[in-house]
């Protein structure tokens, strides 16, 4: 799949042909940060609305990277991308992203309509926050080649890219997985497969108790924040990342850990009746922050 060095090593170069399921938020973005390393890349949605939507997000953030002074040609990059509702577009992809919802039945369905489109020696991976990849895993003929490719929100700007491992994979599968993340420009961090890794476990964990805290009247979203900003160096406090990341997200995340490791994780109140009211941050317009103002 790589070309190696002198070394044995293999080159961190993506591959030539990617496909993303989902071209939303993530999947827009990761589709994005593949074009700009190199890989032609076909994205996957469900709808005719959906791909059009899709093509519009990517071709906006490829524009905004040249603006932003990337050394590329917006033309060449967009007529690498190709944009569809068909999983044969994904049938000369040598790595296809799952990047559908935060839901276990949704993603087993799509990880099994993935593989039955490619070559046997393509990798599959998934974009789960949460979800362990051994039950992911279930749905395929060959989980040799799966593993996990945690992204993180906003992806052009994340310097992030988690490589989860479950038993089944090849063994040289991570080390070629890292060198791909590598050429995203990106670090790579490889974690064992268990619920939430190591970002999402980390993560979710300070933001609930950020949500007890408003829950309790401990201190407003915003000092609470602060003090994470300016006493623990953190860039962005963990109710203004939810806020970014979306509740509904971090809810369902949230209830996922609860039943794969217990009660500490169980979702507050607060957090339940913002996502049924509608305020899911930045993406909605309100969340623990007022987002009105932005385009």
């Amino acid at each position: 799949m790589n070309q190696q060095n002198e070394s044995g090593a293999p080159e961190d170069r993506v591959p030539s042909r990617v496909g993303v399921l989902g071209g939303g938020r993530m999947g827009g973005g990761i589709a994005h940060a593949f074009l700009l390393a190199g890989s032609a890349v076909a994205v996957v949605e469900r709808d005719a609305a959906s791909a059009e939507a899709a093509r519009e997000r990517i071709e906006k953030s490829v524009d905004t990277s040249i603006a932003r002074g990337f050394d590329g040609d917006a033309d060449a990059l967009k007529q690498a991308l190709r944009v569809g509702t068909e999983m044969g577009a994904f049938g000369d992809c040598g790595l296809v992203v799952e990047a559908v919802p935060e839901a276990l039945d949704l993603k087993l369905e799509a990880l099994g309509a993935i593989e039955r489109s490619l070559p046997d020696g393509a990798v599959i991976a998934s974009n789960t926050s949460s979800i362990p990849l051994a039950q992911l895993a279930e749905s395929l003929a060959r989980p040799a080649r799966f593993i996990g490719l945690h992204f993180f929100n906003p992806v052009p700007a994340s310097k992030l890219i988690e490589v989860v491992v479950h038993d089944g994979a090849d063994a040289a599968l991570p080390e070629t997985v890292r060198s791909w993340v590598r050429a995203l420009g990106k670090t790579p961090i490889t974690v064992s497969d268990s619920p939430g890794f190591a970002s999402s476990r980390l993560g979710v964990a300070l933001a609930l108790e950020a949500m007890r805290m408003v829950e309790q009247g401990v201190a407003s979203a915003e000092d609470i924040d602060l003090a994470m900003e300016l006493g623990y160096r953190h860039p962005t406090g963990p109710l203004k990342t939810t806020d970014i990341v979306g509740l509904d997200v971090r809810l369902g995340i949230a209830e996922q850990l609860e039943r794969d490791l217990g009660p500490g994780f169980a979702p507050p109140q607060l957090l339940r009746d913002m996502v049924a009211a509608g305020k899911l941050g930045r993406k909605s317009g309100s969340g623990f922050y007022d987002w009105s103002g932005e385009k």
